[in-house]
């Protein structure tokens, strides 16, 4: 299913402007979401504006790619745009936070259908000796993505207007759109299959319950109210469902004999457990540097730029590595300095300087950008082109699905650690430690001046000090799916791309088109 004459290079620009807006539009309301809050009230509703995108983003990821097999790349894009630009151009216009929600679940269905549609058109498209210097780009982007958003939101907001960090979509989500629609010459010869509707409704199902459960599980509920077992419950149910359904189905959604697959396999577990260490240390390294070390109103995006630029230096070079070495050669050695670290982070303190911070940033972000380039292109090598969009989603999905996993458990550990240290260090200082009406078990509470000038001097530090050790507790428990990603690199076959051999295959798939 490769392109013909098609304008790659217009293709690609394309590509990477959807790569870049859908998986930013995770990250760019976060910083956004004190102003958006004051104009439109409704703080206790304002954790579905990040969750609905969430939840219809991942639930929509594997439906599309599955489709996309069926029906070709080029429709599924395109649609994807058309209701991510739609979306995004109703949240400008929200005049509460319940339209902002529905409006940015609108906007994550379109974010689900062109994020791995984006990935497998570029695999298509791009000649097999080229791929690998692309796929440095597309993972250098991605990567960028999750840091570069807070910043701009936070930059959109402070000089223009809330809106606009919706409306920034338009001029960029057209031009990716004209890019592909005119640069983009699909072939015709698309893999019929029967739709798997079982498989789909427990999908979406069992995501939808999955996702507000750990959204909305210890902030809008507590962990063990009913409406969160509930959630639980109902995941387990259509979760096992979903099972069985693809077990019977002719075509399903996900099929479970591609991950017969060792490559395949070993990809997806790596890619779902380094999403988790590498999402956890990008959120608590700011908490640590404005709450501990006192840093000013830095927003996370300056704050975190050494991480991002660490990890387009391995995304790129990983990129371009994937041709000479094998995909296990070069996983290897990036998770060890993931896993390095992320362990070096765990021996911060209060007394820590910025300097060793940076460090320990680069070194981690060295370690997981390869993972954004190398691993969509070993996850989709193993398939023939009829399949890859289900290759591409489901490596996706997974990946989001570690991140939600790994920020909700190292957000209960934080918080159940601090508590217990700030009661330990007021008790040993014969102090209260409900001396404050400040909520201490929130962090986010010292990285504001005025909160923290507000403390005595000696209960800020026995805060600090308690808040470094809850934050180096969580990267200690971040270290298990970073040495687990590192074991399943171990695990990793040992093929590499081979661009004699991709034409091989094309041309058999072709083949096979033609004689269906």
């Amino acid at each position: 299913m490769h392109t013909k004459k098609s304008n790659t290079g217009i293709v690609i620009a394309g590509l990477l402007l959807a790569i870049l807006m859908a998986s930013m539009d995770n990250t760019i309301v976060a910083t956004a979401m004190g102003t958006i809050v004051g104009e439109l009230g409704g703080l206790d509703k304002f954790v579905w504006v990040t969750s609905a995108y969430m939840v219809a983003e991942m639930a929509g990821m594997p439906i599309f790619g599955k489709l996309s097999d069926m029906y070709g790349r080029k429709r599924f894009f395109i649609f994807g745009m058309i209701v991510f630009i739609a979306g995004s151009a109703l949240c400008g216009t929200a005049g509460s936070i319940v339209e902002l929600s529905i409006y940015r679940a609108i906007q994550g269905i379109g974010g689900g259908a062109l994020i791995p549609v984006a990935f497998t058109i570029m695999f298509d498209s791009v000649p097999p000796h080229n791929r690998g210097k692309l796929s440095g780009l597309f993972g250098a982007v991605f990567g960028m993505s999750s840091i570069f958003g807070p910043l701009l939101g936070a930059y959109i907001t402070d000089y223009v207007r809330w809106e606009w960090i919706f409306y920034i979509n338009l001029p960029l989500g057209l031009l990716a759109f004209v890019f592909v629609a005119i640069g983009y010459k699909e072939s015709h010869q698309h893999s019929k299959q029967r739709i798997d509707w079982a498989g789909a409704v427990t999908l979406i199902g069992a995501i939808v319950c999955l996702m507000f459960a750990l959204e909305l599980g210890g902030k809008m509920y507590a962990w063990l109210s009913a409406p969160i077992i509930g959630l639980f419950a109902a995941f387990a149910l259509l979760a096992a469902l979903f099972l069985y359904a693809e077990k019977r189905a002719q075509e399903p959604i996900i099929s479970f004999r591609m991950f017969t697959s060792r490559l395949y396999a070993s990809c997806n577990v790596i890619a779902m457990l380094g999403g988790a260490a590498f999402i956890t240390a990008s959120v608590y390294i700011p908490i640590y540097i404005q709450g501990v070390l006192g840093g000013s109103a830095t927003n996370s995006g300056l704050v975190l730029l050494p991480m991002m630029l660490g990890s387009v230096v391995t995304a790129t070079a990983g990129g371009f590595l994937i041709t000479r070495f094998s995909y296990r050669a070069i996983m290897i050695p990036t998770l060890l300095l993931l896993v390095a670290g992320i362990l070096l982070l765990t021996t911060l303190s209060a007394d820590s300087s910025r300097l060793q911070v940076t460090l320990y940033m680069i070194m981690t972000g060295l370690g997981i950008g390869a993972s954004f380039s190398v691993l969509s292109n070993a996850a989709m090598q193993a398939f023939p082109a009829r399949q890859r969009g289900s290759a591409s989603s489901t490596l996706n999905f997974l990946r989001s699905l570690g991140m939600t996993l790994g920020i909700t458990i190292c957000g209960i550990v934080q918080s159940h650690s601090l508590t217990r240290k700030l009661t330990d260090a007021f008790s040993a200082a014969g102090q209260p430690s409900s001396s404050s009406e400040m909520n201490f078990g929130d962090p986010h509470v010292l990285l504001e001046p005025a909160a923290r000038s507000r403390i005595p001097e000696q209960a800020l530090g026995l805060i600090t000090e308690s808040l470094s050790s809850s934050i180096t507790v969580t990267f200690a428990w971040s270290l298990i799916p970073a040495v687990l990603a590192l074991a399943a690199a171990f695990l990793m076959s040992g093929e590499k791309m081979d661009p004699s051999a991709e034409l091989q295959s094309q041309t058999q798939e072709e083949s096979f088109a033609a004689s269906h």
